[in-house]
């Protein structure tokens, strides 16, 4: 069988969520299932790094697809060109776009539906692109994988699609994310937050992450609490940044919020296994990988109680409305005054963890993708 499958978010330095979902799962996939040829399609040169296997083709599919335009275009023209050029039996797009001209039976994977629920943080050419296509992506699909049951009952709800037709395919964690010994705990405090304890936060800097309301929450937790404790941010600065940029400037306790941008796994992984906690108060995920990354280091959480982060964390982590910076300053007291709160969470955390895997993942993703020829 041949297989196309959509890599445009496989880009060397710039994985984030969807991009590590298509990553791991795809290198999995390709190693387990060499009877079958694979065809990817770039929509820039790509890295060697992402050819995993030698049954993987890859190509380089023209125009780059980084607007709506251009999405039209690259769907809906090129796209079903090159599928019909390279004979392809079974189509995957893992970042919830697909053509809607093509009679080659897709697997899309759709992580979640922020747009319906908060307009209002995305650009307006992306959305209404989004909002338009989005639920006729969803009813011309074969089949769905979506990684989370709260996304599957939002695709449900929101789109009338069966339950029957989606899959839950959950995240997992990369391997660097372990618990670190002594000395690797002493030297990433040194590092990054100045030799102190500190609160991290990990993921794309825009509005549906909540960065403002998790800046108001430290700067009432450090009015309340003597301490050194740090808030390092990572992650790049994306769309409508400039609330973040104003607090940034003028909050008070601003020294201690140690902003280090966008990190690669191997930094990343130090960072969160160094923390004391993790403070994941976004408005709405359709996963969060962050916090099972979090959990993998033995590192507690605290989370908002909203969309999918329940699911995910379990009873390892304190929920908080992420509306509110009262509610997650004092969540933050708390956990930093009771030291056997957080050891409780941590050995939570270790049991949590067992449900993902990217290995379970691809497996999951492989059987969805399955029923689109055989069903």
């Amino acid at each position: 069988m041949r297989i196309a499958v959509n890599t445009r978010l496989l880009l060397k330095g710039k994985l984030e969520g969807i991009g590590w979902f298509t990553y791991q799962t795809l290198e999995r996939i390709v190693r387990d299932h060499p009877e079958h040829d694979f065809v990817f399609f770039f929509d820039r040169p790509y890295d060697p790094l992402f050819v995993f296997a030698p049954n993987v083709t890859p190509v380089v599919v023209h125009p780059q697809a980084r607007h709506p335009v251009l999405f039209y275009i690259w769907f809906e023209w090129s796209i079903p060109f090159m599928l019909r050029k390279y004979k392809i039996d079974l189509f995957l797009s893992p970042d919830s776009f697909m053509s809607l001209s093509t009679k080659v039976p897709t697997c899309l994977v759709i992580h979640d539906l922020a747009f319906e629920h908060y307009p209002e943080h995305f650009v307006l050419a992306q959305r209404l692109y989004w909002r338009h296509y989005s639920p006729l992506f969803a009813h011309k699909a074969s089949r769905i994988a979506t990684v989370s049951t709260f996304s599957k009952t939002d695709l449900v709800k929101q789109y009338g699609i069966s339950e029957n037709k989606i899959d839950v395919v959950y995240n997992g964690a990369h391997d660097e994310y372990r618990p670190l010994n002594i000395e690797e705990w002493e030297d990433v405090k040194k590092q990054y937050a100045d030799g102190c304890e500190y609160f991290v936060f990990a993921g794309a800097l825009h509005p549906r992450k909540n960065i403002v309301n998790l800046l108001k929450a430290f700067v009432l937790f450090k009015q309340r609490q003597k301490t050194n404790m740090k808030l390092v941010i990572a992650g790049r600065p994306a769309w409508k940044y400039e609330e973040v940029e104003e607090m940034k400037a003028t909050m008070p306790f601003k020294e201690d919020v140690k902003w280090v941008g966008y990190m690669n796994v191997d930094e990343l992984s130090k960072l969160t296994g160094g923390a004391y906690a993790l403070v994941y108060a976004s408005l709405f995920e359709g996963f969060g990988i962050p916090i099972l990354e979090a959990l993998q280091c033995d590192v507690p959480a605290i989370v908002s109680n909203t969309s999918s982060m329940p699911e995910v964390a379990g009873d390892a982590a304190l929920l908080v409305d992420p509306s509110d910076p009262e509610d997650i300053a004092a969540k933050m007291h708390l956990l930093y005054k009771d030291e056997a709160l957080r050891k409780k969470l941590i050995e939570n955390a270790r049991r949590q963890i067992k449900n993902f895997s990217w290995e379970s993942s691809a497996k999951k993703l492989w059987d969805c993708m399955m029923k689109c020829v055989t069903n």
